[in-house]
């Protein structure tokens, strides 16, 4: 039941809770303003619901971070969907959820639409040339920066190493990687610590088990209905493997990229290396989370299977078993949040998590930089080794002279991402002119 007051930012006088109008307003300012990937997300939500109307205080929303970073999803928009459901319930989640996506895989649609259909055309090649050069320095700038908030402890610095040789040369799968990671973590962590403020559970289980199974059946039913319809058959695909995709993607967008490039272009086929990178060049420009890629690669799966409205099948379906999964998560375990963070053994295992995720994404930089740095690149199996060897004589000099263009522009002058993708792509644009 939702108090009609709730606490303020500074903890001191009681806020009242304000209309769903007044929520949705500022719901979609959030949504249409949500650039710049999680962290600037988190920042913007916070300036807007904690700093400036004071719907939750700090010590509220820093809680409901900690226990959407131990989800896999995009954290941000698990994060504004529970800020929804604590103050107008599930259907305040929804709409703060909704909100935060849907602007998003609007444009990104209409991106991919005009990529599928104009994207073989020389122009747009040259566009994207500076795109795929950027986005492998902001891989690794999201590499340098998570590293900097997960490995503190030597064993932190193995987890990631252990994590970088199991999925690049031993071509492991990115969900064992995790499960690994998570086990470590939980048995390594310290339970002697006494909590002098016990937590207490205060929902009924019946009521939890009440939600998953109408989550679980919303998440399923589109899914046998696609099955029982779907004469390609790339739909049910699509939907069972991003639905797989929807439960391991622990770490955000950049570590969910490792495992959508050893499938997607390896395993399925729908997509080469360079179309993925494009794919997260327009997630990046583009509001809402960087999850939104997955749109990208299912909408452009099923266009050339079966066309435009089949294509927009394939996009609604991606997006359907991407996001329907964060609801479940939040509001099943909206309740729980105080009792999650007061668990020793959980807090383990996120920090292990966080610690692979260093290793997979060290995994990300060089695999796509070696399929733009290079135009081929072969796997070559020694027993159970994988090497990915690049043609030298295939080295792309123009994609080596963008990268550290933004390099520079990201790591010395720190210049926001739209910047630098807006700046690389004009002069990916310009170097492809002058050596025409």
């Amino acid at each position: 039941m939702i108090s009609v007051a709730i606490e303020n930012a500074a903890g001191r006088q009681p806020t009242p809770i304000p209309t769903r109008a007044e929520a949705f307003i500022v719901w979609l300012r959030i949504g249409l303003l949500s650039f710049g990937g999680p962290a600037a997300q988190i920042a913007l939500m916070h300036r807007e619901i904690v700093d400036g109307k004071q719907w939750l205080s700090e010590r509220q929303y820093l809680n409901a971070l900690s226990f959407c970073m131990l989800l896999p999803g995009p954290e941000a928009m698990q994060l504004a969907t529970y800020s929804g459901w604590r103050l107008h319930g599930v259907a305040g989640g929804l709409i703060a959820g909704l909100l935060f996506v849907l602007p998003g895989a609007m444009v990104i649609f209409a991106l991919a639409l005009i990529y599928a259909l104009y994207g073989d055309l020389p122009l747009v090649s040259a566009l994207f040339l500076g795109v795929k050069a950027a986005v492998i320095m902001v891989v690794v700038e999201a590499l340098l920066r998570v590293a900097k908030r997960a490995l503190h402890l030597v064993e932190h610095w193995v987890i990631a190493g252990l994590a970088f040789v199991g999925i690049f040369f031993l071509a492991l799968p990115f969900p064992l990687i995790i499960v690994l990671a998570a086990v470590f973590g939980f048995l390594r962590a310290k339970r002697d610590e006494i909590d002098e403020h016990p937590v207490t559970i205060q929902v009924s289980p019946w009521h939890s088990l009440s939600t998953v199974l109408i989550w679980l059946l919303i998440w399923a039913v589109p899914m046998l209905a696609i099955a029982a319809f779907d004469s390609h058959g790339l739909l049910l695909a699509i939907g069972i493997f991003f639905s797989k995709l929807a439960v391991v993607t622990f770490g955000g967008a950049y570590a969910v990229l490792a495992y959508l490039g050893q499938d997607v272009v390896g395993q399925f086929g729908w997509l080469s290396a360079g179309e993925m990178m494009d794919g997260l060049g327009l997630a990046e420009t583009t509001p809402g989370p960087l999850i939104l890629v997955n749109e990208f690669v299912g909408f452009l799966a099923a266009f050339r299977e079966g066309g435009l409205w089949y294509g927009l099948l394939g996009a609604i379906v991606t997006l359907w078993v991407t996001f329907t999964p964060c609801f479940l998560w939040i509001f099943v375990g909206a309740p729980y949040i105080d009792w999650i963070g007061s668990q020793a053994g959980l807090r383990g295992a996120l920090t292990a998590i966080t610690a692979a995720v260093v290793g997979v994404i060290l995994n990300l930089s060089i695999w796509f930089a070696l399929h733009v740095f290079f135009a081929q690149v072969s796997a070559t199996n020694y027993g159970p080794l994988v090497l990915w060897l690049p043609e030298l004589a295939s080295l792309d000099w123009r994609v080596i002279v963008l990268a550290l263009m933004s390099a520079v522009m990201l790591f010395r002058f720190h210049w926001g991402i739209s910047r630098v993708l807006v700046l690389a792509s004009s002069s990916g644009l310009a170097l492809s002119l002058l050596t025409i």
